[in-house]
């Protein structure tokens, strides 16, 4: 009989993940693990338990299958702080380098849903910017930004290949004061797959936020895909 707060024995399988979790602090990200049959051999356990921890590796994001090529070390997760900075700000404490890529930018109407998003009547012109987040070059995020045009009057694409909250402040005086955010799991379509460079149907986060400035005018309205291989939300907890 096992005694009563004795540590639990280590399953096959959870033993196995520990050592491949061991190789891949020694191995550097986008090295290529050994084989399921070498690790089988290497680690004394079936393939089946192999694959199994594999499984779960890569579901959290440290390994990367790629078809009729192997197995890979997948680079770190980055994680996202709860707070109100924007995708550039952040990258940067991380010492890496943001950029974007603008899609594309039109205007059009707002509509009826668009106009209760951004406080202003269906008939006046947004603008709609759809751009690529990168960091270090590699893909992270498909972000849409829907901005009442009055805010940015005369932006061009060029202008949001850096931070957009940069050039609201650099550009145009105007500075981002509260915001609303939510985040909730969703999949990759097409577009967003193609875009970030992601098998169709991969995790991912949906974030979408209100921003306003100080005088409570409604600013923007963006709706950002982020790759839930790459991102890991970080949040601190304190008593109520």
């Amino acid at each position: 009989m096992e005694a009563i707060g004795a540590p639990a024995k280590m399953t096959k399988q959870s033993a196995a993940r520990q050592q491949v979790l061991e190789l891949i602090d020694r191995l550097g990200v986008g090295t290529a693990i050994p084989s399921e049959r070498q690790l089988s051999v290497d680690l004394g356990v079936s393939r089946l338990t192999v694959r199994a921890a594999l499984d779960d590796l890569a579901r959290e994001g440290y390994l990367v299958r790629r078809r009729g090529s192997g197995t890979y070390v997948q680079q770190p997760k980055i994680s996202q702080q709860l707070t109100m900075t924007s995708f550039s700000e952040d990258m940067r404490r991380r010492g890496m380098a943001a950029s974007s890529k603008t899609l594309s930018l039109t205007r059009q109407l707002a509509g009826p849903r668009l106009g209760r998003f951004l406080n202003v009547s269906p008939g006046d012109d947004v603008v709609v910017v759809k751009r690529l987040r990168l960091a270090d070059g590699v893909s992270m995020a498909i972000e849409t930004l829907h901005i009442p045009a009055n805010v940015v009057p005369g932006v061009e694409p060029r202008d949001l290949e850096g931070s957009f909250y940069e050039l609201l402040r650099t550009r145009y005086g105007v500075e981002i004061s509260t915001a609303t955010q939510t985040i909730e799991p969703t999949v990759t379509n097409e577009e967003e797959s193609a875009a970030l460079g992601v098998p169709l149907h991969s995790p991912a986060f949906l974030f979408e936020r209100t921003s306003r400035d100080a005088s409570s005018r409604t600013l923007e309205f963006v709706h950002s895909i982020y790759r839930g291989d790459r991102y890991q939300i970080v949040s601190e907890l304190t008593p109520s």
